[in-house]
């Protein structure tokens, strides 16, 4: 289902997949290790954080705090944005409207 935005959802993807690559071990979410990851050639790991992207917006309708490797990626239903933190630090949020 993905998480009621106004804005297009094109443009949520894309600076969703910007926000996630900001999470240096998101790869775990795939269950990948970093030599695998390091392995892939830089339009690999663009597609991969592409799937992650599509795979989060549409978990975060469910559910609306996903851990991907040591970031947490939070829908705020109330703000109408994406937040992408690890620990305590948000890193980046993603406006919905």
């Amino acid at each position: 289902m993905g998480v009621k935005h106004g804005r297009d959802y094109e443009g949520i993807l894309t600076d969703l997949t910007t926000a996630i690559g900001r999470i240096p071990d998101r790869y775990v979410f795939f269950e990948m290790d970093a030599e695998e990851w390091e392995r892939l050639a830089a339009s690999d790991q663009l597609e991969v954080d592409e799937a992650l992207a599509e795979d989060l917006f549409y978990a975060l309708g469910e559910d609306s705090v996903i851990p991907v490797g040591s970031g947490v990626v939070i829908h705020d239903k109330e703000q109408h944005r994406i937040h992408i933190l690890i620990g305590e630090e948000e890193l980046t949020f993603v406006p919905l409207i």
